[in-house]
Order: structure tokens, then sequence, then C-alpha cells
């Protein structure tokens, strides 16, 4: 009964694709995108450069909802009420991937566009510190290893660190950038410390929140989807951190520096070699399902991947190539439209 169900909704939606039609019986007539605010500026760079190259169609669409967020959009449904292309800082979760193919969305391109590093930065001529995954965890979690949360000084953490408030404005809970924080730093931090591996196989959920819930005492800011709203807020504060995208390090860099992350700088060449601990891949998700009802669908895909090569207008713009053998992987997703399968996301 089931099955029924979700071919009858299937061909529903396809029925509504091909009509083209949304509510009211109006049309949409260009591309619409949603998702996360690191990807956000590239998106709409695409955006212009398809406009460049396609004259006679409309420009797309690009909101900046945060990851999260814009892949719950994305999977509510196919028809032209809804997104066609979700970008996110990071990969689609099984558990989403679920959600869509239970609503209908059963035909989802990944392609990976780039590489983006987790930067931590603070003004020119603001504090200094050399950061590590522990430093960080054991400033900004809840209750780091279990224990109550006493640290209201970064010396409190080190004494070899400034004896200055923490104080670090970052992404909110639905943003990509505050995923790849928990998994890329947080969690790192966290699971060496004392007996946490024996909470981990006694109690997975327990572990997990004591190794990536952010305290809210007011050391950490919540400074929503604008990363720039971050650079504002810590080039205001010579005290304070940020925590945001290596885009918007670059792009700010004679407002801001950034912070080393075990000794090593975010810089494109760390972070391309992986060798810097915050670097992550970004991906965009395009809904197969509209690629012949929604005009310009096709062309979009194929001006991200004109685009994002070494010396492309991405790179120029901070997004970090891919690796070559990644690249041209995605460039054939981007050709043939390869569709995601649930095992690949484990």
């Amino acid at each position: 009964m089931r099955l029924s169900l979700s071919i009858g909704f299937a061909a529903l939606s396809a029925l509504a694709l091909s009509a083209c039609g949304t509510e009211g019986g109006a049309t949409r007539d260009s591309v619409r995108a949603v998702g996360s605010s690191t990807v956000y500026p590239f998106a709409k760079l695409v955006s212009e450069s398809f406009a460049r190259s396609n004259p006679g169609m409309n420009s797309p669409l690009v909101e900046s909802t945060g990851s999260g967020g814009g892949i719950q959009l994305f999977c509510q449904g196919v028809g032209t009420n809804t997104p066609d292309i979700v970008n996110a800082s990071r990969r689609m979760k099984a558990s989403e991937f679920a959600t869509c193919t239970q609503n209908g969305v059963t035909e989802i391109v990944e392609l990976q566009v780039g590489l983006d590093g987790i930067a931590f930065a603070s003004a020119q001529n603001g504090i200094q510190m050399n950061l590590t995954p522990e430093i960080v965890y054991r400033a900004l979690a809840a209750n780091p290893y279990g224990e109550e949360q006493t640290a209201k000084l970064w010396s409190d953490i080190d004494p070899s660190l400034p004896a200055q408030p923490i104080l670090v404005y970052g992404p909110p809970s639905t943003s990509g950038t505050r995923d790849a924080l928990k998994e890329l730093i947080l969690e790192v931090g966290c699971e060496a410390g004392p007996g946490m591996e024996a909470i981990k196989e006694s109690d997975e959920d327990r572990y997990d929140q004591i190794c990536t819930e952010v305290r809210n005492d007011g050391a950490y800011v919540d400074q929503g989807e604008q990363d720039n709203l971050i650079v504002q807020k810590i080039e205001g504060n010579k005290q304070a951190v940020g925590v945001f995208g290596y885009s918007y390090l670059e792009e700010n860099a004679d407002k801001v520096q950034g912070l080393p992350m075990n000794g090593v700088m975010p810089t494109y060449d760390n972070i391309a070699s992986f060798e810097y601990p915050g670097a992550r891949p970004l991906f965009i998700y395009v809904k197969k399902q509209h690629l012949d009802a929604i005009p310009g669908l096709r062309e979009y895909v194929a001006e991200w991947a004109k685009n994002w090569s070494r010396d492309g207008l991405l790179t120029r713009a901070g997004m970090i190539a891919s690796p070559d053998d990644v690249m041209a992987q995605n460039a054939e997703a981007a050709t043939n439209f390869t569709t995601l399968t649930a095992s690949d996301l484990g």
C-alpha cells in the first residue's frame, strides 16, 4: 500500500512539473536555489556568470537559508513550489536523503563544487592564539568531558593563552559551518578526553551531547546565517574570535587575521592539502526530476562546472578547487546527472 502511494505521489509530482504550474496557475521560469551561507556568494557568482552566458534566460534566484534549512526545503517534494538546488557546506545526511525519498524526491545529483576551510579569526591587531581542537572544545563545550563548564578566560584553558574573556562569534545550529565545526574540531578535541571512549561505547547519545553541545552562557554567540556579520563583530572587538568559511577570511584580509590551528594557518594551500584541520568539501544537490521542467537548470549546473577549475571564477573568489580526480568525477556527474544512492551516504 505504501509503495503504491509513493508511486502515485511521484506520478502526480511529475504531472505538476510537466505543466510547470504552481498555485493559482503561475509558472516558474527561473532556477531557485537555497541553502548554505558559505556557498551563497559562490552561487551568486555562478548565477551572474549564467546570466552573461545565457542572455535569453532569467537569472537563478539564490537564497541563504543555511545548509540544514535548505535541505529541508529541498526535500519537501517535487514541483515548482520547491527548490531545484540546495547548496550545502556539508554532505547530505542519510536521514535527510531518506526524507527526500519519502517525499517523492527520488533522483538527486550530488556535486562537490570545491573545498573550504572553517577559519578561526580575530581582528587585525586583535587577540592572537595558536589554537588546537582540544583548546576550542574545552572553551566552547557546554560540559567539557562531561564536567561543568567553568572557563571564563582563555588562560583558564591553558596558562599560555591570553588572560582575556572567551568570546566567540559563530554560526547557528542550522548552518553547515556549525556542523563542520562539530565534526572537524569539537569532536576531535573531545574524543581523546579522559573516559570519553568508555562513554561512547556505553551511551552514544550522551557522548554526542558531551562532544558537540555548545555552551549558551554568552561565551559563544550565534550570529545567524550571515558570515559577514561575524566579520563585523570581531572587527569591532579585538578580544573576540570569529568562526566562518575561509572565503570570508580571504575577502576581508584587510580587517581580520586567521588564527593557526595545530600551528597551521588557514591558507589556500593548507586547506587544499587538508593539512589545515578545518578543511571541508562544499556541495550542491540538484533535483534531477526538475531538469526538463525548469528553464535554465541544466545550463546553471553547467555554469558551476565551467567555473570550478583552479583558475576559474570561483577560485578567484576564494573557493579552493577540488583535487583533480574529484573534479573530473564531478564534471562527469554534472554532464550525465548521475544520481545519488542511499549506499553512497553510508
